[in-house]
């Protein structure tokens, strides 16, 4: 065999493989991405007194389970504030209910929401659905709860950092607190796979440039020691937002670390409340 016909069939078998490992990635990547746990949570009473069962509607038809949760002290210096708590993409509600209590405490109502996929939820979740699936949760808070707008406070964590920074674009909130932002996700996605060709990422949730565009208080809180997400791009977000309150730097803390689904996050928040408190 001629040697240029050689190089020109290995340079196809090159090719065909590349084209293979494309579209397996293209296929498989939301089952790296999204980690819900599918389970159902049990009734919210059973783990947060006075919380109960509520159900959100989107506007592509599916009917999501979720907790509200009251305020367990009414004076509490979160008092008049309801919290929608975007999660991350691991999970469900049920893990999110220690920092749901200690919100509690502190005055704030929360409602703890699950994706599409997530926690005994229909459907399956991507960046636009779980953009319907906030829309949802926002609009029951307002009719349902009759919370006002000017009282409603959005708590993103991780993942839900790029979900709670794209609803307060469209509905802007009181407040905005981003706990372990990432600038976006093809950024992280290289962080951890540097050959990965980002273009390829179906899911982009720009945090940091739809924080640079929005104009409502922000605070963002995260971890010097986080390998999942990290500081560096958590700090680009705060850089870039226009109307910045605080940013909290927890020294030695992880991205999954308990100082994240606690009281720093509870007391960055009441700072944040107290901010934009008319």
């Amino acid at each position: 065999m001629p040697p240029g016909a050689a190089a020109v069939r290995v340079l196809v078998a090159v090719v065909a493989v590349v084209a293979v490992m494309g579209v397996l990635l293209w296929a498989g990547q939301r089952r790296l991405i999204y980690l819900p746990d599918t389970s159902t949570p049990p009734p919210a009473s059973d783990i947060l007194p006075g919380a109960r069962d509520v159900r959100l509607h989107t506007s592509d038809g599916l009917e999501l389970g979720a907790w509200f949760v009251p305020a367990a002290v009414p004076t509490g210096p979160g008092a008049g504030f309801t919290v929608l708590l975007a999660p991350g993409n691991g999970g469900n509600r049920l893990d999110r209910a220690p920092l749901a209590a200690a919100l509690s405490g502190a005055g704030f109502a929360t409602l703890l929401m699950d994706y599409r996929g997530y926690g005994g939820n229909p459907g399956r979740p991507t960046e636009a659905g779980l953009a319907l699936d906030a829309r949802a949760a926002r609009q029951f808070l307002l009719t349902g709860e009759t919370v006002p707008p000017e009282r409603l406070l959005y708590l993103g964590e991780s993942l839900g950092t790029g979900v709670a920074a794209e609803l307060a674009a469209a509905h802007p909130p009181a407040g905005l607190l981003l706990r372990s932002p990432f600038v976006d996700l093809p950024s992280v996605a290289r962080h951890h796979y540097p050959l990965l060709p980002t273009v390829l990422v179906r899911d982009r949730f720009p945090v940091a440039a739809t924080v640079a565009r929005l104009e409502v208080p922000v605070t963002v809180v995260h971890g010097t020691a986080d390998t999942i997400v990290p500081s560096a791009q958590s700090e680009r977000v705060a850089d870039a937002a226009p109307h910045l309150v605080e940013r909290v730097v927890l020294p030695g803390t992880g991205h999954n670390d308990p100082p994240m689904f606690g009281q720093p996050v509870v007391d960055a928040l009441v700072r944040l409340a107290e901010a934009v408190r008319s």
